[in-house]
């Protein structure tokens, strides 16, 4: 039994539910290569990354190398693949670990096949292709070039062809549609050349579930080709005028508790700068949660959390730590009852959408900076492991 803060339930019936739709979407034939960099979008990759490999899913995308050989030490077996590119320093660890490594750049790739053949091994590549994202990728000219120098070194083994869209709309969008049609052309003449790498994979969320798009592409294998590397979907945080998004669920729930009261007459100013003053006596309750555990600081004076079932006012600036409320309007409220920031309590509900565009930013954002020292409770029938609070008092 863990005395706890604030915690983040992550609901595992919802992940399998989000999982299970992702596959219908991808259909038969088509590998699900689920992404779990940034810690699982901050809902706790480890974890996430076991359940997922006992429901048969054989690729996990990440972030980092790092983030790779976490997955590995945590017992994930399967195929784990950089996406982005790879820190000099990490090279060692990468192959050490078995972990595929998206390259763009000649002297990359040379580094890595005299690294290989150095340990006596290979190392499993895949080519990343800039269509529109500009971010990294090398040029589709330049890919035809650098594809055959990839087969040309003993230390390489190229295994993937992929591109990154940058359209947040999926193939909804003009410039989405377009990328699939310059990495399906670029497939093509590759293919020319020889066979093409057993893995070619392009689709995001956002393509996936736009797919049947009348802007995307239907010759060949595009728009999802071998592989789809789901993110955001998988957690529940399709943006919601994307189709089918209503069909996903959200899994993680953000959860703290009441520490204490005070209660404060008319005119009292509360937190970091009086930028909250009370306009009748207030009863003030404060949060053991702050921005460094997600509650983002520009929702102070802003977003609504859950008590008792009821919305109820963030009052004040989040400070780093602690966060406080009204809730006069609540009648029994007592130190220790359960407050949510994001998820269902009762008939009411807050998603990580409405709490992020309440403080300026996207879902994604909020889930990924909560905390480590918040811990992720898995959920596999909607009750959590008890947790026992950690509480001041009240006066």
């Amino acid at each position: 039994m863990r005395r706890v803060r604030a915690w983040a339930e992550i609901d595992l019936v919802a992940f399998e539910a989000n999982l299970a739709r992702i596959r219908a979407a991808a259909g038969p034939g088509v590998e699900v290569m689920l992404v779990v960099k940034a810690d699982a979008y901050g809902h706790g990759a480890a974890a996430l990354a076991r359940f997922a490999q006992g429901r048969g899913i054989t690729t996990f995308c990440v972030g980092t190398v790092e983030e790779g050989v976490e997955l590995r030490r945590a017992g994930v077996h399967a195929r784990v693949m950089l996406l982005g590119t790879l820190v000099d320093e990490e090279s060692d660890d990468a192959l050490a670990h078995g972990i595929e490594i998206c390259v763009h750049s000649g002297d990359r790739c040379r580094l890595l096949d005299e690294l290989a053949r150095r340990r006596g091994g290979r190392a499993r590549v895949h080519l990343n292709v800039d269509t529109g994202m500009g971010r990294l990728g090398v040029h589709p000219e330049r890919a035809l070039e650098l594809a055959g120098e990839i087969r040309a070194m003993a230390g390489l083994e190229l295994v993937g062809l992929m591109t990154h869209v940058a359209a947040g709309d999926g193939l909804e969008s003009a410039n989405g549609a377009g990328q699939i049609e310059r990495f399906d052309a670029l497939c093509a003449r590759l293919a020319e050349r020889g066979p093409l790498p057993p893995l070619v994979h392009a689709a995001n969320s956002a393509v996936l579930f736009t797919a049947r798009s009348p802007r995307g592409p239907r010759r060949g294998r595009a728009p999802l080709f071998d592989g789809v590397r789901p993110g955001i979907s998988a957690y529940g945080m399709l943006p919601p005028h994307l189709p089918h998004a209503q069909e996903l669920q959200p899994v993680l729930s953000l959860c703290t508790r009441v520490v204490f009261f005070k209660d404060v007459p008319r005119g009292t100013p509360i937190g970091y700068d009086g930028t909250w003053t009370a306009e009748r006596d207030t009863r003030v309750a404060t949060l053991p949660i702050g921005y460094h555990d997600g509650m983002a600081w520009r929702a102070g004076n802003r977003a609504e959390v859950l008590v008792r079932g009821r919305r109820v006012p963030v009052i004040g600036r989040i400070s780093m730590d602690y966060t406080t409320i009204d809730v006069t309007d609540v009648p029994g409220v007592t130190v220790g009852d359960p407050v949510v920031v994001i998820g269902r309590q009762g008939a009411e509900h807050i998603s990580a959408l409405e709490f992020a565009r309440t403080a300026g930013t996207i879902p994604y954002e909020v889930t990924c900076t909560i905390g480590r020292r918040v811990p992720r409770v898995l959920v596999h029938t909607g009750a959590a492991d008890e947790i026992v609070p950690a509480v001041a008092g009240a006066r």
